[in-house]
């Protein structure tokens, strides 16, 4: 194994460029993921592709990211934590500024893919290096203020490319989002500390086997995926009914919808309520809050799918810190395994619920798509609330990990 070099990591009080750094690499990433979901009808008519098929768009990138975690995770073992994020972070540039020039949709879905294979360099790989240099110095803060770039860049994704759009083009509203990539790895490689050495466990085959055991780790799962793909579906196809009658809005209307993402905030207080009243019992009061919200989304009124779209939106960022802590109960050793399993059913359950709920739209329209979403989100409400699914081993919690 290649050890990070052997120097104490530097604390971010007082050293703001640093984590300014890594702050706009997370952003920048978060930003290039969702870019495409505010404009899907746009993709749609300009390529002449259906709806389910536009919402791929959305799907290879998110499931890119789950296999790339595996890539990404033991070559910063091997490499160090910070040359993999600043890597990942330079590789990104490249196919986010060619989706401006991108002469097909099958080019731009490979394009997509290939933004998605860079990602996990900077999630899979920044959240425990958050934990390991950042952390130390100023505890929640350090993920606090991840949390919150992390919101920023999902903003930048889905309203400021969707008003973008609006004015030039979807073309070169996706393509210059690559100048965030660009000034966050001329950043990264100018002041990102160093971590500590990796330590890697001795058997990654063994430690899978056991947590594929550990029940208490599928439980928490099933929660996360489950409300992933709900949300990522709800905010998916919500596009293609708004700018039908009898609302018929246009692109910046709808892209305003996203500053729903706001809600992101309640993350942190949703991870503390879960220490006093248990992960499980947020879990499933956000996925019933989320049942609640689709239901509230049925009538043909704005108020109302605003106000259950909210209802969704803070769901997903209450149960899902809620079962990364159910996650962190589970297992006791090889934490970065499990952290894993959990990253590749995420975002396998996201790439789906940009996809599924697409041809539930072209079936039954948004009661349909509805109907598609809830699913998982039950399957989640169920996992947090039957007894007997008791964890293999517990013990040291794994460093926290991504909200989407």
């Amino acid at each position: 194994m290649r050890a990070a070099t052997a120097t104490t990591p530097a604390a971010p009080d007082g050293q703001g460029p640093a984590m300014a750094g890594f702050l706009l690499g997370a952003a920048a990433m978060f930003a290039t993921m969702y870019s495409t979901q505010a404009i899907l009808p746009e993709l749609g008519r300009a390529f002449g592709v259906s709806p389910s098929r536009a919402g791929l768009s959305v799907a290879v990138v998110i499931g890119a990211v789950a296999v790339g975690g595996w890539l990404w995770g033991p070559v910063s073992d091997r490499i160090g934590r910070r040359r993999a994020i600043t890597v990942a972070s330079g590789l990104l540039i490249v196919p986010t500024a060619l989706l401006a020039l991108a002469p097909s949709f099958g080019v731009l879905l490979a394009l997509r893919a290939l933004q998605g294979l860079c990602m996990p360099g900077l999630l899979t790989v920044g959240v425990p290096y958050v934990a390991e240099v950042f952390a130390p110095a100023i505890g929640g803060r350090a993920m606090g203020a991840y949390t919150a770039a992390l919101v920023a860049g999902g903003l930048v994704g889905r309203v400021g490319v969707g008003l973008l759009t609006t004015v030039v083009g979807w073309r070169l509203a996706l393509g210059v989002l690559a100048l965030l990539p660009l000034a966050a790895t001329l950043l990264l490689r100018r002041t990102l500390p160093e971590g500590p050495p990796v330590v890697r466990a001795a058997s990654r085959r063994h430690a899978l086997r056991a947590h594929l055991g550990n029940r208490g780790v599928w439980r928490a799962t099933v929660v996360g995926a489950g409300m992933f793909f709900g949300f990522v579906g709800t905010f998916t196809y919500i596009a293609y009914r708004l700018e039908e009658p009898p609302f018929a809005y246009g692109q910046a209307a709808i892209s305003l919808l996203f500053v729903l993402w706001v809600l992101g905030a309640a993350g942190p207080t949703a991870g503390r309520l879960a220490d006093h009243a248990g992960w499980r019992a947020v879990a499933a009061g956000a996925a019933a809050l989320a049942l609640a919200g689709l239901a509230l989304s049925l009538p043909d009124w704005l108020p109302a799918i605003v106000a259950g779209l909210g209802l969704v939106t803070l769901a997903m960022f209450s149960a899902v810190p809620a079962a990364q802590l159910g996650l962190s109960e589970a297992a006791d050793a090889d934490r970065g395994v499990a952290s894993a399993m959990y990253f590749t059913a995420y975002y396998l359950a996201g790439a789906l619920g940009s996809w599924l709920p697409g041809l539930a739209w072209e079936a039954w329209a948004w009661p349909g798509v509805a109907a598609v979403v809830a699913a998982p989100i039950a399957a989640g409400l169920a996992a947090a609330t039957v007894p007997g699914w008791r964890s293999a081993s517990r013990g040291s919690r794994p460093p926290p990990t991504s909200l989407g």
